[in-house]
This record gives C-alpha cells, structure tokens and sequence, in this order.
C-alpha cells in the first residue's frame, strides 16, 4: 500500500470523539493509520459482455497483476499493479511491479469497450446482498453514477426490469453513459426525487420484487478516497440526512411486493445514518417488516444497539458495518429486509 502524496485534512474534534465511541483504542489507530493509505485499485467485470476469465486474461497479457478476493464472486479483481515499463513518473511497489498510473483503469480499452466497471470494493456489496434475480422488477432509487445499476443488470442478465432513479440532470448523463457503456439494456432512466418517485408509483400501483435504496450520506466511510471529507463534515448534514433517509426508506418499502426484499445501504459510519434509520422503520411499519441477515464475502461488524443514550432495537444487530481497517476498503453500512404482508 502506498502512502497518498495529495493534500489531507486533519478530521473536526467532534469527528474524533464519535469515532471514539465507535472503536477501541488499538481499532481506532488501525482507523486512522489505514485512513491516510488509497484503497486499492478494484474493478468489476461486466459479465453482459465478457467473462471473468476472459477479462483476466486480457489485463494479465496488458501486464497487469490481478487478484480475485472473492471465490464466490470471480467476477471481482484487485489490480495489484502492472509490469514496470521504465517510466521516470512510474512508482515501483517493487522490483517487479509498479503502480498504476493515475486514471490508467478509466483510460483502459477494455474500460472504454465496457469490459469492467471501475468500483470500489465495499460499493458491490448492496447487488451481492440484495441478489436481483433475471426476470424480476428493481428499483434502483439512487443510480447515479451506475456502478450499482450495471452490477444489477449483469446478475439480472438484462432480463426482468430497472427502475434507475436519479434528480440531478447532471448525474444522469453519467449514468446514462455508463449503462450504454455496459450494454444495460433492461433499464428505465427516470428524473425525480426519491420520494416523489415512490408516490407516483403508488398511484399507478407499480410494486418492485427488490429495491436498493443506496441512500445520499454524509460519506465518513470514503476518506481514503476523498480525504477531503473531513473537511466537509459537519453534525447539522448528518443530521439532515438522517431525515431526507427515513422518508426514502418509508416511501420506498411500500413499493415493495409481499416478500419483496430492501437493501438499505450508506458509506457513512454515522448511527444516526444507519441503525437509527434501521430502528426507526423496524419501529414503523411493525410486522410488516423483517430485517434479514445478510452473507457478505468478506469481514463485517454487527450493527449497534445503542448510541448517545438511545437504545434501538436489538434486531438492529442483524445490520452490517464495515470499517476499512478490517478489509482494507472504505467504510459501508448495509441491512436488508423483507415485507412480509401490508
């Protein structure tokens, strides 16, 4: 792992201290040591257009040294980094290998033909858990950029239906891109706010065998990556989003079928973010309701149960965190559920 040379942010006190509360001493210094490393290089292969195998090979005969982590998911590859070209810029890792340069996944031709998707690890984990099978309806209710949605699409094998969901024109575009990108081909594009697309919906009585609901966050767990984050947090945000997350959960739950399943996912640490939410719609919609344990490929932490005097459900647990210092990603909550009548 290499350390980054670009500029850091030294995290807000208050940031410190609720980090204080969520890890021990030793796991807060893993934290923050892991914190100031760039996560690694990872890609998805896009199985619409070319196997894993296949793919592989291809980056491999490029010089480039990849890594499958996931038996179960071959689909998933770490670069480690390339055959050393001699390059003055060029960063060694060792005598046989070096870095890839910066952007050199974006500018691949095989990124460009769609082959892979570049993705974080922990980002992959809302498809794996909530498995959308070939043939059913989706609800994508914040796509953009895509990398979720062309995951979706490729285990759905662009059969059964996307509901791709994004306000902002701008990151529509890119979304749009990157589904033509991908060959997704059984996606719906639509513009409106998350909310406001589930109660039109409703009016036309359009319900979804399975919906992702990746919702907007305050971003603590993408620091590796935009370390400018620390920077950018403030309370009051999280705060606010903590609101604008239960009404998309709340709206969206009730497009689900009868044993539909939600997969409710942020890249944030915050509580208020993530069990809070869980808490609050456990609470809500009552035996309508289950949280379902989810199988990820890698190492998760259960949710908490209490938070700054609050004390939420104790299903709550089934939730899963993730935190970089455990896998060497960023840091990504998610927790699925199924509804079991009206």
């Amino acid at each position: 792992m290499t350390k980054r040379k670009k500029q850091t942010y030294e995290p807000k006190p208050l940031f410190v201290e609720r980090m204080e509360k969520l890890l021990e001493k030793k796991d807060l210094e893993e934290y923050w040591e892991i914190s100031k490393i760039d996560p690694v290089d990872s890609i998805r292969c896009n199985t619409l257009k070319i196997s894993p195998k296949e793919l592989k090979e291809k980056l491999e005969n490029k010089g480039w040294k990849i890594n499958q982590p996931w038996n179960e998911y071959p689909e998933v590859m770490v670069i480690l980094g390339k055959k050393p070209t001699g390059e003055e810029k060029e960063i060694l890792i060792n005598e046989n290998l070096a870095k890839l340069a910066p952007g050199e996944l974006g500018r691949s031709l095989e990124h460009l033909l769609g082959y892979y998707y570049v993705q974080e690890l922990s980002s992959m984990l809302p498809v794996i858990a909530i498995s959308p099978n070939e043939g059913e309806m989706y609800l994508d209710l914040c796509a953009a950029p895509g990398s979720k949605t062309t995951q979706a699409a490729a285990k759905m094998k662009n059969k059964g239906v996307i509901i791709a969901n994004e306000m902002s024109m701008g990151r529509m575009r890119i979304l749009a891109a990157n589904l033509e990108r991908c060959g997704a081909t059984n996606t719906i594009i639509t513009r409106k706010e998350g909310e406001a697309l589930c109660k039109k919906l409703e009016k036309t009585n359009v319900l979804f065998d399975k919906i992702s609901v990746d919702a907007p966050c305050s971003g603590e767990g993408t620091i590796r990556s935009s370390p400018k984050t620390f920077l950018m947090w403030n309370i009051k945000t999280v705060k606010y989003l903590s609101r604008v997350q239960k009404d998309l959960f709340r709206e969206s739950f009730k497009r689900l079928k009868i044993n539909g399943e939600l997969l409710y996912s942020t890249c944030t640490h915050a509580p208020e973010e993530n069990e809070e939410i869980v808490d609050r719609m456990l609470k809500e919609f009552g035996d309508s309701i289950e949280i379902i344990p989810v199988k990820l490929p890698l190492k998760t932490r259960n949710g908490i149960t209490e938070w700054e005097g609050k004390t939420y459900d104790k299903r709550v647990i089934l939730s899963q965190r993730l935190y970089p210092q455990d896998n060497n990603t960023e840091g990504f909550f998610v927790a699925k559920f199924r509804k079991v009548k009206e």
